[in-house]
């Protein structure tokens, strides 16, 4: 767990520090020493970044579209390819095709695209597999003290700000298709095999 209840600290490897604390929770950065990475929780444990389903959701289309023509290409194939348990997989697929973007044969018929790439965009994908929660990019701390002039004015001050960041990030989603990561993996397979 990334966060402690109560009020005893309890024991934390040296990778980790509270960096902040409230009446009932600790806010724990955990950085991995090794690569530097950090995540951030808020009080109830949600990580505070996009969700990893979205780079496995594009993964996932990637392997499909490679392999399809060589391959049965199942939940099982596609954990090889990602290093994800095929349970995960299996998970997203369905969010995959329930969005309509893939099929998926039942047994081991293994998986096909539903529409041509250059008509499915990261904003599909990333719709698809919910990578945030509520729709909403960033998760606004509840209950700010109203009793606090900061905080009765927070909402009023961030809301529209945090709204046109979101609307930028989709924006910029919109623009990217699975045409453009084939392109792109098509250029980095070239590049090896010219080696």
């Amino acid at each position: 767990m990334f966060l402690t209840y109560g009020k005893k600290w309890g024991y934390f490897p040296d990778e980790r520090k509270v960096v902040a604390k409230s009446r009932f929770f600790y806010y724990i950065d955990y950085s991995v020493q090794s690569t530097g990475q950090s995540v951030k929780v808020d009080k109830v444990g949600r990580k505070m970044q996009i969700s990893s389903r979205f780079t496995l959701a594009v993964h996932i289309f990637a392997c499909v579209d490679t392999f399809k023509d060589d391959y049965k290409v199942t939940s099982d194939f596609i954990a090889g390819s990602t290093n994800v348990n095929p349970v995960i997989i299996r998970k997203i697929l369905g969010q995959l095709k329930a969005a309509g973007l893939i099929r998926v044969a039942r047994g081991t018929g293994g998986t096909s695209i539903a529409r041509s790439l250059s008509e499915i965009t990261f904003l599909d994908i990333y719709r698809a597999v919910e990578c945030v929660e509520d729709n909403q990019l960033f998760h606004f701390h509840e209950n700010p003290n109203a009793a606090c002039p900061v905080g009765r004015n927070i909402h009023h001050v961030l809301d529209e700000k945090l709204d046109r960041v979101q609307k930028a990030m989709e924006r910029e989603l919109q623009s990217i298709t699975l045409e453009d990561v084939k392109e792109d993996l098509a250029s980095y397979l070239e590049q090896e095999n010219n080696k």
